[in-house]
């Protein structure tokens, strides 16, 4: 069994209708169970819940600060390569767009790294396009086996691999995935993906359970928001999130909620989450997975970002570039989007901490594996 039967339990159109149906009674059973239903996450998801914003920010405020306290964790993303042999019509980095492309050297990964830990980050996310003939396992164990002196946390948000890849990633010192199924609507993902391997909606749905499998620390997923509507695709991703919570409780699962930015080949959201849709979808997952890491990227404004601090975001990305080499080469190569909060590093460590919340750089070491065993 993998997420692709769990997902066919809840046909599309059904779950649309759910959603749109659930009132302001099915609103309030929600904000009083102790354990969420997924008829709760529908309700806390639904229009009706938009009149409970208050309350449902209260209850997740509450559980993040007993499960996580007063921390932010601090990451930044590093971009290895921008060359992709797919067509997804959302990328910056979509094949046909003609752009400059970059697979960093060896030589250039370690300066990027040593920049990046400068910075202060102790934990990092390593990213590529696909095109795995530039970019494969090789390169990207020889990657991580040269940077990892410098992080005590490495991510990888690359392509899907099967369990031996995933296998080969952990041994090389990798713990944590994050893998965007991008829209969990099939006859969509087909829309947005001409050609290229990621044509493939099930290999990539099935990827997380491959690196449950693998043993990796971490798993974590999102929908691309903008490209399905809002109810659909924020279910399906709490779905997807708890049935691996159960499935592979070794590991701690983690969401993402990124909102589409501008990119090269001017593609447009087919649907505009707004801010307090987001604010619900934050929310409505702290209270459906009370342990899970919710990631805030730099795609939000700094307004936004400070104003979703105390709501359920457990780690937030700073000085970030999405473009290979940036931090060297300062704009050179091509990014996959455009950033909205440019704040660096320091400063975004000194607003967390305006706000009474502490920013932590390092809070995990593969060393700690290591003395357990």
């Amino acid at each position: 069994m993998s997420f692709c039967d769990e997902i066919r339990r809840y046909p599309l159109e059904q779950v649309r209708d759910q959603v749109a149906s659930r009132t302001a009674a099915d609103v309030e059973r929600a904000l009083a169970a102790e354990r969420l239903g997924l008829a709760d996450l529908q309700a806390l998801l639904s229009p009706a819940a938009q009149d409970y914003i208050e309350p449902l920010a209260q209850k997740a405020h509450r559980l993040t600060q007993q499960r996580f306290g007063n921390n932010i964790y601090l990451y930044t993303p590093m971009y290895l390569s921008n060359e992709c042999s797919n067509g997804c019509k959302y990328c910056g980095f979509n094949a046909c767009n003609k752009i400059p492309r970059a697979t960093l050297t060896l030589e250039e990964i370690e300066r990027e790294a040593r920049i990046i830990n400068d910075y202060g980050f102790r934990h990092i996310l390593l990213l590529t396009g696909e095109a795995q003939k530039l970019a494969d396992n090789r390169y990207l164990v020889a990657a991580i086996e040269r940077i990892k002196p410098l992080f005590s946390s490495i991510s990888i948000e690359v392509y899907p691999m099967d369990t031996d890849g995933y296998r080969q990633m952990v041994a090389a010192g990798v713990d944590g995935l994050t893998l965007y199924q991008e829209t969990y609507d099939p006859q969509l993902y087909a829309d947005l993906h001409p050609f290229g391997k990621k044509r493939d909606y099930h290999y990539r749905l099935e990827a997380p359970d491959r690196a449950g499998q693998a043993g990796l620390r971490r798993i974590g997923i999102g929908a691309l928001l903008g490209l399905g509507d809002f109810a659909s695709e924020a279910f399906y991703t709490g779905l997807h999130a708890q049935y691996l919570a159960r499935r592979y409780w070794r590991s701690q699962v983690s969401i993402s909620f990124p909102r589409i930015r501008p990119a090269d080949g001017g593609f447009a959201p087919l649907h505009i989450i707004s801010d307090t849709e987001l604010v619900q979808m934050v929310c409505a997952m702290r209270l459906l997975i009370p342990d899970a890491g919710l990631f805030l990227s730099t795609r939000e404004s700094a307004r936004l970002r400070d104003a979703l601090l105390p709501l359920g975001i457990t780690h937030m990305s700073a000085g970030s570039c999405t473009a290979p080499g940036g931090h060297a080469s300062k704009g050179a190569n091509s990014e996959q989007f455009a950033i909205d909060d440019d704040r660096s590093p320091a400063a975004m460590s000194r607003a967390i901490r305006a706000r009474g919340y502490e920013a932590v750089w390092k809070d995990w070491d593969s060393a700690f594996l290591n003395a357990a065993s």
